[in-house]
Order: structure tokens, then C-alpha cells, then sequence
């Protein structure tokens, strides 16, 4: 293969809901770019893309595989990406390297929820898009009912370049208009007779041109003069002005397609030449805030956008070139490590198929092999060169579940099979909790997970248990409490001795530290030698004050008192969470000359610490969520209900683009399994996003729950 100039380059990403037609679609592209010599289909488990055991099972995609095909003396580099929103991490990681995006609309369904999600998706990410109307030969293939989908979803965005002639299994041609041709199909493998527009047809075509001529003309000043001067554009100028409306992400065009028959497909690609961004359009942004253009002339840099793990050749690092031209054998460097890695080989891909090149110019996705530390999102540049991209943001997690494997001996195997899972696909956290004793796995939903799950079992042989995480509880008091705790131990010899008086309050927000107190109604004032503040890694802060008068303890035990406090706040003594947003005073206590000893004053501030959290209202704090819920408004009210049902405290509603939007605040503990069922309130239709808010009081019905089990497990133990 040559290699191809950054002009000649269009990276495409195709899109769309599960049963688009992404894959067929892909294998038609590659079939008219003479990668292939036959088309595989989804049903027969041989097409390129869907190259993996589990896609052949599940008759669908679940990665993003990136593909090619030369055409038109151009190189598309193209990613077909999975439909499913559980598997969105491989489109969002194609919007960092790709130009535009084809986004498949099935003509059986109309715009599914899908299409939506995907179409969001493509508007945050800068993303412009096509719309292929695919399987308009479909049973029940129906152009009026996607037109109607199209303008209720995107409203005047869609602008028609082409529509069909007979929708439906005797689907064989479509009206251009803007080449103001007939095409007819002769065959299932994209043969195609180029005709004058047929008399009947002849009237819409004419009223379709004009509607286009005018969108065109709205987005250039120039093309808008001409327009109102002659009342007609050239072809070019058409297309100039629909590529201007495109880039903005003010037009969607729209064509005629039937992957599966290979009608439409080289007029998709021709148009995709012509009117979409070439890398040379578009500026990468780097972490510091700076834009790098996409120049050939210009310093060698290159982004890794994916890795996988593949038989037979190892661990494999998928790339865009960002600048410059990358040559086999060429030297570069991680700009934010100082790692040296050499460039042994460099493929273009195709599924499974990599066709070693020698070099490539900017612009262009290829691969390569054996690299030593360049993962997912680490740039490499020639050596000197001090430009690092920014990072690829991947969505939060949205479903989480503890894991482990069901025999012991397999953990240490799990967790590596884990560790290679998230690296090819970093929307899959795993994380130990130390706090939890538990493996947690978060992903992008139920689908997601499970799809973790067969890889554990069937690549790894490795049988798991998921069940419900812990919830990382903390404890907290609301009033002021004092207690004394005296530590003596004699066994022969030295002994241990301590004492210490100790008071707690808690740490309000906006409310400033005193050192006067009412306790048992009687005034209390104390004299503060020192202070110290820590914040805390679990959150929150302790104050501890330091109020000793007359050499009741030395200071050479704060720091054993201090130990103790601490000791006990990383195992609250409600439900052993982590305590928080405490001051402390210790004001008084004894020691012995002889017995008293570091130990001796770490158990009694444990003791006293304990005693005080007790009489201090204690409270159980729990996790709260900030959920951001976009449905349907025929589903709105069965979301509502359900997060009602789920303590959530609702903060506001309202609408965008078409959606009903809900944002609340709701308890982690009441969010497992919640994409499975908001999914199945809404039929799909429904996203949310979710963000740690803070930690809050538990009600007292659920405070009582937690101590009665937490008191239950300790007896058990």
C-alpha cells in the first residue's frame, strides 16, 4: 500500500443503534475498496469487523475495530463501532482520532433510541455527521415513517441528497439530487447504471433540488448572493455549502442505502471525498490547552487511541499519526515520561488483517507491535518535541458490582485477566477497596459486565461470583460529648498507665472552632495549648486540640493520643466505617512515672475516643449521588416514580433536544443494578449520568437497619 497524504486521508466513524447495518456496511466499503473480494455477512460470522468469538455469538459488535479501504486514490480509515450504549467506550475513543461520522439510520425502525444517544454523543465530541438511510430494502422498509423520525429527532438538520425508488425487498435505485441522476442497481454487488431521472420522478427531484440549493446557500455569504442574484448553485458550489453546514453541525445529509446489497455505498464514499474533513481541517487539542494542526511538514507525533491483546502477535497499540510522517524504525518518546520507544513495524488495518507499510503521513490510523510502555492515551513524539495530547475522557461508570473468583487459588489469575481487560477498554474499573475488603468492577451497564464475565470464563477459565458491593459508609457526630478513659495493666515488672480526658464536637461547615462548652449544663472553657488539622484521605477533617494544663500528661504521649484518635476514626465505633469532621480536645489526664508508656496512651484515647463517639449523637453518613436522567416524556412519570422509591431527592426537571430531563440526588446504596431497570422502565430509550455529590445522614429507619445488621455480622464473627 502507499503511502497516502493528509489530504487524501478521511477518517470515518459509523454509527448508529445494534442492527443499523454498521458491520455490513463496513464490508460493503471494504469490498469497493478492493480489501475484500467477497462480503461476509453478520448472520454467516465471517465479516471483518466482527472478527471476535463473543461478536460471533451475539450476532453484533461489542468492539470498535478499525478497518480501511483506498478509494478514489483516497484512504478511508474507518471504525465501526458497537450500538450498543453499554459498549460506548470504542466510539468515544473513535471521536479522538476520527473526522466525521456516518450515522446509520435502519429504515424498518426509523430514529431509534440509539440513534440519539450516538447522535449526542457525535454533537459533544465536535463530531460532523452523515446520515445513511440503511435497509431501505427491509420488508418493512418505510421512507415516509424515517423522514418523519428524522425531523421529530434533529428537526431541519436533515437535508435530502438523495431519496429511494421502491422502498422495500424490490428496492433497486435512487433519485440524486444532487448529481440530478438516477441510479439503478443491476445486482447485489453495487453494479450500476448511471440514468436520466425518470418522467414521474421528475417534479420531486426538481422541488428536492431547490430545497437543497437554498440550505446550501444559507451557510456562505457568497454562495447566499449568488443564490438570490441566479436562483440556482453548480454542483460544486452545492456541495460546498452543505460541507460548510455539515462541519458546523448545522446539516445533516441524508442518503439512500442498502449495505446488505451494496446500493448507495460508492456515492456514500464519493460524497464522503468530496464535502467531509480531511485531518488537515481539524486542530488537536493538547493537554495544555494549546492546538496543534494536522501537518505533514511538521515534527513526527502520534496518539495511541486503543490496545489490545491479539494471538499471535501480543500486546497491540492502535495510533493516529497527529503530525508529521512516521517512519518504520523511527525513535520516539513519551513527552510526559521521557519513555523511548522504537517503532519496529507499522501496519494498516483491517479487522484481523495488518498490511505492514513502510511509513505514513499525518492524518493517517495504523498500528504497531512491541512497544514497552505506551498504553491507551499516551502520546509519543520525536525526541525535543514537548507536545502531549489531552487525554481521551472516557463516560463515568454507571454500573458496579463486587467480584470475585470462586476459588481462591484464582484470584491472582483474575485479577491480571482484569487488569488486561480494563487496559484494551478503560470504560471497564477495577479497583480493590481496601475500606471494603472487596473487588469492585464498574462498567457501563449490566451488558457490559456480563460480557467481563464470559471472558473470565471462556478465554480465561476462570469461574467469578458478582454480587452487591458494600457501601462506603461513614460516621459522624452532631453533639458534644466528653468521656475519660483510664488504661492500667500490671503483669510483674513494668507496667502500662494512662489516662485521658478527652471532649468531641463536630466539625459544622461555616461554624468556627470555641473552646467554651455547655456539658451536662455545667460551662466547660479550655485553654488550647496547640492545634493540628488533618484532612483526611477518606474525606472530612479531624482538629485535635491540644488543652493539657499543669503537666498532667506529657507532651512527649500527644502524639500516642493523637495515634489512638486516629486508630479509631479509620474504624468508626458505630459500624467500623471511617469517622469524620471531628475535633477533638484532650484536656486532661495522668501518668506514672514508671508505667507509662506510648502504648498505654494509644489505648486510652481508643477507649476515651470511643465512649465519647458513643454519647455524641452519633450518625451514619452514606454516599450521594448527582443523577442526571434523560427520557422520553412518555416515561417520565414511571422515572419518577422509581427514583422516588429510591430515597431520591428530586432537584429539578426540564427538557432538552426533544428529552424530558430529571436531575436528582440519590443514595449509592439504592443505584445498584439502576441502568437495568431505568432501562427497562423506558424500553431503552432512556441515559443517565451519575457523580459522587457528598456524604449525608442516613434516615434513622435505615441507621437502625445497619447497626442491628452490622451487630448481627460482629456476633457472627
Amino acid at each position: 500500500m502507499k503511502a497516502y497524504s493528509t489530504q487524501n486521508i478521511r477518517n470515518v466513524v459509523l454509527l448508529g443503534s445494534t442492527k443499523s447495518g454498521k458491520t455490513t456496511l463496513s464490508e460493503a466499503m471494504l469490498f469497493e475498496g478492493k480489501v475484500i473480494e467477497r462480503r461476509g455477512t453478520v448472520e454467516s460470522k465471517n465479516t471483518v469487523s466482527d472478527n471476535s468469538e463473543i461478536e460471533q455469538i451475539n450476532q453484533r459488535s461489542i468492539y470498535a475495530t478499525p478497518l480501511y479501504a483506498e478509494f478514489m486514490d483516497t484512504k478511508f480509515n474507518i471504525i465501526d463501532t458497537p450500538g450498543a450504549d453499554d459498549f460506548v467506550g470504542g466510539a468515544v475513543s473513535a471521536f479522538k482520532v476520527c473526522d466525521t461520522g456516518v450515522l446509520l439510520i435502519n429504515a424498518q425502525q426509523g430514529v431509534e433510541v440509539g440513534t440519539e444517544i450516538f447522535a449526542r454523543y457525535a454533537e459533544q465530541y465536535g463530531i460532523p455527521l452523515i446520515v445513511g438511510v440503511n435497509q431501505l430494502d427491509g420488508e418493512k422498509a418505510s421512507w415516509e415513517n424515517t423522514l418523519d423520525s428524522m425531523k421529530e429527532a434533529f428537526g431541519k438538520k436533515p437535508v435530502l441528497i438523495q431519496y429511494p425508488v421502491n422502498p422495500g425487498p424490490s428496492f433497486d435505485g435512487f433519485i440524486d439530487v444532487l448529481k440530478m441522476k438516477y441510479y439503478h442497481f443491476k445486482d447485489e454487488n453495487g453494479t450500476r447504471e448511471d440514468l436520466e431521472i425518470p418522467e414521474q420522478y421528475k417534479a420531486e427531484a426538481e422541488e428536492l433540488r431547490s430545497a437543497l440549493i437554498e440550505r446550501a446557500a444559507e451557510y456562505d455569504d457568497t454562495l447566499m448572493e449568488k443564490f438570490f442574484e441566479a436562483g440556482v448553485l453548480t454542483e460544486d458550489e452545492i456541495r460546498k455549502g452543505i460541507g460548510i453546514g455539515c462541519k458546523a453541525g448545522e446539516v445533516l445529509p441524508v442518503f439512500c442505502l442498502s449495505a446488505k446489497k451494496d446500493i448507495g455505498v460508492k456515492r456514500l464514499m464519493e460524497f464522503t471525498i468530496k464535502v467531509a474533513s480531511s485531518p488537515a481541517d481539524r486542530k488537536a487539542m493538547t493537554k495544555d490547552g494549546n492546538e496543534v494542526e494536522c501537518k505533514q511538514d511538521a515534527p513526527t507525533t502520534l496518539f495511541i487511541y486503543k490496545t489490545a491483546v491479539e494471538p499471535h502477535l501480543g500486546e497491540v497499540a492502535y495510533f493516529k499519526v497527529m503530525s508529521g510522517e512516521l517512519t518504520e524504525g523511527q525513535d520516539l518518546e513519551n513527552p510526559e515520561t521521557g519513555d523511548k520507544e522504537r517503532i519496529t513495524a507499522i501496519y494498516a488495518v483491517a479487522g484481523k488483517k495488518k498490511e505492514k507499510v513502510s511509513d505514513l503521513f499525518a492524518g493517517d490510523i495504523g498500528c504497531t507491535v512491541k512497544l514497552r510502555a505506551a498504553k491507551t492515551n499516551v502520546t509519543l513524539a520525536q525526541p525535543g518535541c514537548d507536545i502531549a495530547y489531552e487525554h481521551i475522557k472516557f463516560p463515568a461508570s454507571k454500573f458496579r458490582t463486587a467480584i470475585k473468583a470462586k476459588e481462591q487459588k484464582d484470584e491472582e489469575k483474575m485479577g491480571e485477566a482484569l487488569a488486561k481487560m480494563s487496559a484494551e477498554d478503560p470504560t471497564i474499573i477495577v479497583e480493590y477497596s481496601k475500606e471494603l475488603k472487596q473487588t469492585i468492577l464498574k462498567g457501563q451497564g449490566e451488558q457490559h459486565i456480563n460480557i467481563v464475565r464470559w471472558r473470565l470464563l471462556n478465554e480465561n477459565k476462570i469461574e467469578i461470583e458478582m454480587f452487591p458491593p458494600k457501601i462506603s459508609y461513614r460516621e459522624t457526630i452532631t453533639k458534644v460529648a466528653v468521656a475519660n478513659y483510664r488504661h492500667k495493666k500490671q503483669s510483674g515488672g513494668a507496667g502500662q498507665f494512662g489516662e485521658v480526658h478527652l471532649l468531641i464536637c463536630p466539625i459544622v461547615e461555616g461554624v468556627e472552632a470555641t473552646n467554651k462548652f455547655k456539658v451536662d449544663g455545667k460551662e466547660m472553657v479550655l485553654n488550647i495549648k496547640s492545634k493540628e488539622s488533618f484532612d483526611l484521605d477518606w474525606g472530612g477533617k479531624l482538629e485535635f486540640y491540644n488543652c493539657i494544663v499543669g503537666g498532667a500528661i506529657d507532651a512527649r504521649f500527644m502524639p500516642a493520643i493523637l495515634k489512638g484518635i486516629m486508630e479509631k476514626m479509620s474504624e468508626g465505633p458505630l459500624t467500623g466505617s471511617l469517622a469524620r469532621d471531628i475535633r477533638v480536645y484532650v484536656f486532661d489526664g495522668k501518668m506514672h512515672p514508671v508505667d507509662s508508656n506510648e502504648i498505654s496512651f494509644v489505648l486510652a484515647a481508643r477507649n476515651a475516643f470511643k465512649e465519647a463517639f458513643r454519647n455524641a449523637g452519633p450518625k451514619i453518613m452514606e454516599p450521594i449521588y448527582s443523577l442526571e436522567v434523560m427520557t422520553p416524556s412518555e416515561y417520565m412519570g414511571s422515572c419518577m416514580s422509581d427514583l422516588q422509591n429510591r430515597r431520591a431527592l428530586i432537584e429539578g426537571m426540564g427538557s432538552d433536544k426533544g428529552f424530558d430531563v430529571i436531575k436528582a440526588r440519590v443514595p449509592l446504596a439504592e443505584l445498584y443494578k439502576y441502568s437495568t431497570t431505568l432501562s427497562s422502565l423506558t424500553s431503552g430509550s432512556a441515559t443517565f449520568t451519575m457523580e459522587f455529590a457528598d456524604y449525608q445522614p442516613v434516615p434513622s429507619d435505615v441507621q437502625d437497619k445497619l447497626l442491628k445488621a452490622y451487630a448481627e455480622q460482629d456476633t457472627e464473627e
